[in-house]
């Protein structure tokens, strides 16, 4: 395993050298998509009300899916604290015969890239979430990864649990929480694609995210996948959402009310106000016009004003982003 990650990741390393029961499955998603309705019904009078966005303190990364490349990881690293980084990894989102087998690929990589301290917790009961034993690693976590999956796992086990309270209590420490796929859906407060039949349908059964990232619908793989247009009727129907869609191997890195895009492909936005009032790309890359506009490698946005962070000189990299894992 650390023969095949270490080149891979190399650039990543020299950077920061310096089961539930049916029973309990089927309340906990009742639970949670009555309390998540309720959220979004009375969101619209409340949007401006936060004073951040994003985390008060902290910072999430949040990646389309894909291979997650060494720019993230290394980011990832730098702000849970470097090689003396505790992080937890979260595998709830994956399906029981994986998580069967007790291996773990987060842990090793982040092992193989320096960081010594690396605990898997996982469970699907709500009473175990709702211990001290269980959430003991989460006390002295600095980072949390939560990987891909299905994102409805993630609620049903977690929400509304002491569990939920010390996965925040990392950002109120400074730590960062990070996550891939359903790892990265699961940070917005609306939970798209969380029905339990299926991804495919965008509001489901289940509706409620960890709320990390507030007022925000987090959709993955949206080139990849060719989703990037199904955000758009999700954000018509929640206008006080905003959207946002991550293509793979790309991340946002938030930071109170304010994410810069990393990675090797694009970021779309969706916002009520562009879709409805047609303005101009806000990028002012293009004179053409969409529902939704995109943003490249090292471009900034700000989540309470909902607009581009302009600089006087923009990266080469925004305007043609490296599509290929290969380069």
């Amino acid at each position: 395993m650390k023969r095949l990650i270490m080149p891979f990741f190399s650039a990543g390393c020299l950077f920061l050298a310096a089961g539930a029961a049916a029973q309990q499955k089927t309340a906990a998603t009742a639970q949670s998509s009555n309390v998540a309705s309720a959220g979004v019904t009375q969101s619209s009078n409340t949007v401006q009300a936060d004073a951040v966005i994003g985390p008060q303190k902290g910072a999430l990364i949040i990646v389309g899916g894909g291979k997650v490349g060494p720019e993230i990881w290394a980011r990832f690293i730098e702000l849970a604290g470097g090689p003396n980084a505790n992080i937890v990894v979260i595998p709830t989102a994956g399906e029981d015969s994986a998580l069967a087998t007790g291996k773990s690929f987060e842990k090793e990589l982040l092992q193989d890239l320096g960081v010594a301290q690396v605990t898997v917790l996982h469970t699907r009961d709500l009473k175990v979430a709702n211990t001290e034993s269980f959430v003991a690693p989460l006390k002295k976590a600095t980072g949390i990864w939560f990987p891909g999956g299905r994102q409805w796992k993630i609620a049903d086990a977690y929400l509304h649990t002491l569990a939920e309270k010390e996965i925040k209590a990392v950002l109120t420490r400074g730590g960062v929480i990070g996550g891939t796929s359903a790892g990265a859906t699961i940070q917005g407060s609306f939970l798209l694609r969380g029905d339990t039949k299926g991804n495919g349908i965008l509001e489901g059964d289940h509706v409620q995210g960890l709320d990390l990232i507030h007022h925000t619908a987090i959709d993955q793989h949206i080139l990849r996948r060719n989703r990037q247009f199904d955000l758009v009727g999700v954000i018509k129907a929640h206008p006080d959402l905003l959207g946002i869609g991550i293509d793979e191997s790309t991340a946002i890195v938030v930071q109170k009310d304010t994410f810069e895009v990393v990675g090797n492909s694009y970021v779309a936005i969706y916002d009520i106000a562009h879709i409805n009032e047609k303005q101009k790309s806000p990028t002012g890359e293009y004179s053409t016009d969409g529902p939704f506009y995109f943003l490249g490698r090292g471009q900034r946005f700000d989540l309470q004003q909902r607009k581009v962070i302009t600089t006087a000189n923009r990266s080469a990299a925004v305007n043609a982003p490296r599509l290929s894992n290969d380069h």
